[in-house]
């Protein structure tokens, strides 16, 4: 059983990504059907994650249109402080919330949807390290493992990356789906 088979999710890549949240949610994602495409600056380019793990990104963000995708996964690191000086990475995050469309954002990755101003009023986690980002942004912000706020999704670190993912999967209607 594949219960996402046919949907599909973007996931921005860039330098300095933090390697375990765009993996796992990118191989928990494949498994259960869907198709993922990872966008960077650039298509085809090598970005290095924070551990030094690579990624080839399949395109560049200024070719994505949100009407290909089901939703938008956010890994943090730093890549996301330079990520969201984009007008494109900004425009696209704002187009998947108003369309009512997963947003998901893992530890620094909500400095994204904070800068293309959709966290007002969101139920949101993060890493602690921009807890006052969120909250100067709008946000309701708790320290837990994942927050689910509608079509977001918020988590805080790494370790929380198999919530994050349950989180995820409620959103698109598959409750905490686990592969047989």
């Amino acid at each position: 059983m594949q219960p996402l088979q046919g949907k599909r999710f973007l996931i921005f890549v860039g330098d300095a990504y933090e390697d375990l949240e765009l993996w796992y949610p990118k191989l928990r994602l494949l498994e259960a059907g869907a198709r993922v495409a990872v966008a960077g600056p650039e298509t085809q380019t090598k970005y290095t994650g924070k551990h030094g793990y690579p990624c080839v990104s399949d395109a560049s963000i200024d070719q994505m249109a949100i009407t290909d995708f089901n939703g938008l996964i956010i890994p943090g690191g730093w890549m996301p402080d330079k990520l969201r000086r984009d007008p494109h990475v900004l425009e696209l995050t704002r187009q998947f919330a108003k369309a009512g469309k997963l947003v998901a954002a893992i530890c620094h990755g909500g400095w994204i949807p904070v800068s293309a101003g959709v966290y007002k009023g969101v139920k949101a986690t993060s890493s602690p390290g921009i807890k006052d980002d969120l909250i100067n942004a709008g946000a309701a912000w708790s320290d837990a493992p994942v927050v689910v706020d509608r079509h977001f999704v918020s988590s805080r670190k790494p370790d929380d990356l198999p919530d994050f993912c349950k989180g995820i999967f409620e959103v698109m209607g598959v409750g905490s789906w686990v592969s047989k």
